[in-house]
């Protein structure tokens, strides 16, 4: 299916609901295991048929972010465009548009969600013939995380991210995700890690219907990533308690490697309640309530 002119693709925000870091690799990376679930807030990029290629970025945090060469969305697109003209493949070019509505490095993976849309887009536009497991390849060169944005679904991660297998059939449930507009550098909470849970994974049911039974094991898990953060940003620690204390969290954590936390509530409502009080008290946080995304929404 080619996508028409003015088409807009969703790029939800990834969200690892654990975080288990293993042993460090000659290559700096350091093994991993996530599980992952992606919500239905994100950026969206949106493609017109153009003269040259550009793009533009709008949107509450488009400040601080360049339309230039080191921006993921003008990555994916270079990098799409090489595969094609080495293949034989005509790219017109394209004007492309950010809107950016999550906060940037964040640990909710929103530059990444935004490559894995471009790439989507444009193999799309460009009628390009290329598979999931071929979109995979081009976007691992661009970052680890932009394999699992491109299936943005709930899913477990290994490796550096590249090993990607689908999640236990989940149980329903909503999210409340802050950000308190602060900056907690990936390389310096990696720098500051210290105690390492090992990259692996508790037993999982293959289908888990009950969100409390879903929540206790969630609960023997951890974002190893988590206490180096909130030594580097004392404030972290407020924003767990911030959700720890709403009516219906069931579990408060921090994603990534910060500086947004997110709380796991029973329904949208409990959620929506928790996020409006949130806010009333925190006028200067990022608070979003969510529900979970599903891929066959997004166009």
């Amino acid at each position: 299916m080619m996508v028409s002119p003015g088409a807009t693709r969703f790029a939800p925000a990834k969200i690892n609901l654990f975080l288990h870091v293993g042993a460090k690799r000659p290559d700096n990376y350091h093994e991993l295991k996530s599980l992952v679930v992606f919500a239905s807030v994100g950026d969206t990029v949106t493609i017109e048929p153009a003269k040259d290629l550009s793009l533009a970025i709008t949107g509450p945090y488009a400040k601080g972010l360049e339309s230039d060469n080191s921006n993921l969305v003008l990555k994916a697109s270079d990098a799409l465009m090489k595969w094609a003209k080495a293949n034989g493949h005509p790219t017109p070019p394209v004007h492309l548009k950010l809107d950016k509505s999550l906060p940037i490095a964040s640990g909710i993976g929103g530059g990444s969600s935004d490559a894995a849309a471009t790439l989507h887009l444009l193999t799309h536009h460009w009628k390009l013939p290329l598979h999931l497991q071929d979109l995979s390849d081009i976007g691992a060169s661009i970052g680890a995380d932009v394999p699992v944005c491109l299936r943005a679904s709930a899913s477990m991660m290994s490796g550096i991210g590249e090993i990607i297998e689908p999640a236990p059939v989940l149980p329903e449930f909503s999210l409340v995700l802050i950000n308190p507009n602060i900056s907690v550098p990936t390389a310096n909470v990696f720098q500051a890690l210290s105690v390492r849970s090992g990259a692996f994974a508790p037993i999982w049911p293959q289908k888990l219907s009950d969100l409390r039974e879903f929540v206790a094991i969630l609960d023997r898990t951890a974002n190893d990533l988590a206490p180096p953060a909130k030594a580097i940003a004392p404030l972290l620690m407020r924003v767990e308690e911030a959700l720890v204390t709403t009516q219906g969290c069931l579990l408060a954590r921090m994603s990534g490697s910060g500086a947004t936390c997110f709380g796991i509530y029973p329904t949208l409502q409990a959620a929506t309640s928790a996020a409006k009080q949130i806010r009333a008290a925190h006028e200067t946080w990022w608070v979003k309530e969510a529900g979970l995304h599903s891929p066959h929404s997004m166009p």
